[in-house]
């Protein structure tokens, strides 16, 4: 404890100035004390001042003190380095946050360690009596937390060292003989290897979730930049057909002017051809009017009776035929067949803007949907009620319990002809159709082997063909159940599956995902296999009980 000592000596014999031992020391009239040649720099600074402060507690002095060697403390000095003691390590100051040493005097450094048994934390200088000194070596250090008494007991005053299963609280020795004698106790290291596995089983969970969320991140970044191109592309092609679109009505524009254009030229051209023709007879019956005039007018009688026959003779009709002028002439309907044709397109436009809208807030990114069931409570919100239904049964199946049961029978069942029973395989069908939505139903099963599935309605019912064979073509997606191995089935392909036989089996359907999952049921909820694809069609559990195994069955679980 001596070297103790001395490391607190160490600290207590530095200089606030220049953070080193002290060299020749001095002590000023405060009592603090400090190198000579720090302290006289520090006043040298301020001699124009005529004042002198302590740089530690700012007491000030006039005159200027006399300074003299503290000869007392410069032999402890000298004696601290004669111990050969290396300089503190090299450490940082407690600052807010942090937990700091309990035994520095001072300004205190921030504490690296804590002991259980001292019930106190100490800095990188202090701890070190806890690894030299052999009494001290077996005290438990862990890193420095602060609120050290929350580790004793709050009854018996002694370190918390017990769990307590039965009240899931940390106790002391002592607790163990008094309220909790007969409680299942274990040591808290045991108990913490046993929440350590379940801590790493949450960890695991979390880094699945973030390579998920990552993935996701990833997904909806292709998309956006997937979207982004092809809206560029749309936009630019839509561009283009609404200019020809606007290229065509500019057209139409062109060839109604045109034509109101040329109407009305030609209708100009011929009213005042046939003006022109009318004024010029005008005048012809004007000249022959005056030559009348004149004649009447003659007082020779030879001269009018000479000239009466010819000029008297009535004027010739002319070759102009006779017209009605139309005098509220107007290209009105014209308009009026423009503006019907503008309103028709307005009314297509807008019917035709509605289809545009639909088909373009059908594409997102990302659609929302709830997460994927992770347990078996989750799963259970999705289950649903199903039923056999007799009509496809083969005749070597007996239906039992409310039609929920099947079972394979060597005696041939009475069941009526119907188009939709099976008559060579012996397998059944659920009533229930599935589309659109995500259900979950559980199975038992029983003897040497089965094939749960679902399957399109459209599969065949007569003959031996795979074609009604659940699992052996593109309509069916089956799981065969036999002793302890599995095997899926689609379209004719196979994939083993070894895991442990489970009596009962969980079938999850996400049709609008295009996911089929089936699971063992036990405590947990073991993937066997899942199907990745997109349903057409609404689907139909169905069962196929096999041939070399008379006494197979199915039971179709009643689900809370």
């Amino acid at each position: 404890m001596a070297e103790a000592n001395i490391l607190v000596a160490h600290d207590q014999f530095s200089c606030s100035v220049c953070l080193e031992i002290l060299k020749d020391p001095v002590t000023i009239p405060c009592g603090h004390s400090y190198c000579m040649g720090c302290i006289k720099n520090c006043w040298d600074q301020t001699d124009h001042t005529g004042v002198y402060s302590c740089p530690q507690c700012r007491e000030t002095f006039t005159p200027r003190p006399v300074l003299r060697r503290n000869t007392m403390l410069a032999e402890v000095v000298e004696k601290l380095k004669k111990t050969g003691l290396n300089p503190p390590p090299a450490q940082s100051y407690a600052g807010p946050g942090d937990v700091p040493c309990d035994f520095c005097t001072g300004r205190k450094f921030k504490a690296v360690k804590s002991c259980l048994t001292c019930l106190a934390s100490y800095c990188e200088t202090h701890v070190k009596p806890h690894s030299e000194v052999t009494p001290l070596k077996r005290h438990k250090l862990i890193n420095a937390i602060g609120n050290l008494e929350q580790k004793l007991c709050a009854e018996h005053k002694k370190v918390l060292e017990v769990f307590c299963r039965t009240d899931q609280t940390c106790i002391c020795w002592m607790c163990t003989d008094k309220e909790h004698k007969s409680h299942d106790t274990v040591s808290a290291e045991a108990e913490r290897s046993v929440k350590q596995k379940q801590l790493g089983e949450t960890q695991t969970e979390i880094q699945q979730r973030i390579q998920e969320r990552l993935k996701e991140i990833e997904e909806l970044k292709q998309a956006v930049e997937s979207l982004k191109r092809s809206a560029c592309i749309e936009i630019k092609e839509s561009e283009k057909i609404f200019t020809e679109l606007i290229r065509s009505i500019e057209k139409i524009h062109t060839e109604v002017i045109e034509l109101i254009g040329a109407n009305e030229k030609a209708a100009v051209n011929q009213a005042e051809g046939r003006m022109k023709k009318l004024e010029q007879e005008i005048a012809e019956l004007r000249r022959r009017n005056a030559e009348l005039k004149q004649l009447s007018e003659t007082e020779d009688h030879i001269h009018f009776l000479q000239n009466f026959q010819s000029l008297c003779a009535p004027p010739e009709a002319g070759d102009l035929p006779s017209v009605t002028v139309n005098t509220d002439i107007s290209f009105g309907a014209v308009r009026k067949a423009v503006s019907e044709l503008k309103d028709h397109i307005e009314d297509f436009c807008k019917g035709e803007l509605v289809k545009i809208t639909t088909t373009v807030n059908e594409v997102a990114v990302y659609s929302l949907q709830a997460p994927e069931p992770r347990n078996r409570a989750e799963f259970l919100k999705y289950s649903c009620q199903l039923t056999l239904d007799p009509n496809t049964a083969h005749r070597n199946l007996c239906l039992s319990e409310g039609n929920r049961k099947v079972t394979r029978r060597r005696e041939t069942q009475r069941y009526p002809d119907h188009p939709e029973r099976f008559d060579s395989w012996p397998q059944v069908l659920c009533r229930e159709g599935l589309s659109g939505t995500r259900c979950y139903w559980e199975i038992e099963w029983s003897g040497g082997g089965a094939s749960i599935g679902v399957t399109y309605k459209g599969i065949s019912r007569k003959g031996w063909g795979h074609s009604c064979l659940l699992g052996h073509n593109d309509k069916s997606w089956s799981l065969l159940c036999s002793g302890s191995s599995y095997t899926a089935r689609h379209n004719n392909n196979e994939t083993a599956i070894t895991a442990p036989r489970s009596p009962r089996i969980g079938v999850y359907l996400d049709f609008n995902a295009g996911t089929l999952s089936f699971y063992g049921v036990s405590d947990t909820m073991t993937l066997l296999h899942r199907f990745q694809t997109t349903f057409t069609e609404p689907l139909y559990p169905g069962f196929w009980l096999h041939y070399w195994s008379s006494a197979s069955s199915v039971t179709i679980c009643q689900l809370n």
